[in-house]
């Protein structure tokens, strides 16, 4: 099947980065729109769509377009 839309920019997270988000995804204390923008991110850096990650985490889609294209521009302080 081909794919629709323009290509997505890849979400590749160094060994830190992705400590830091699943730190974040299992910390009680974390903030739930924190532990959702890291969840958001970590989907995305499995290679999916945004589709797709979308129906995983039961979230819009441009949600999780602004979440993806964030942390691309800003990695972890976006």
């Amino acid at each position: 099947m081909a794919q629709r839309g323009p290509a997505l920019a890849e979400v590749r997270l160094s060994d830190t980065e992705r400590d830091q988000l699943v730190r974040w995804v299992r910390r009680r204390k974390s903030a739930q729109d924190l532990a959702l923008r890291s969840r958001v991110v970590l989907e995305c850096a499995t290679g999916v769509s945004n589709s797709e990650v979308s129906r995983r985490l039961q979230l819009s889609l441009p949600t999780v377009r602004k979440w993806r294209s964030r942390f691309l521009e800003r990695r972890l302080d976006g």
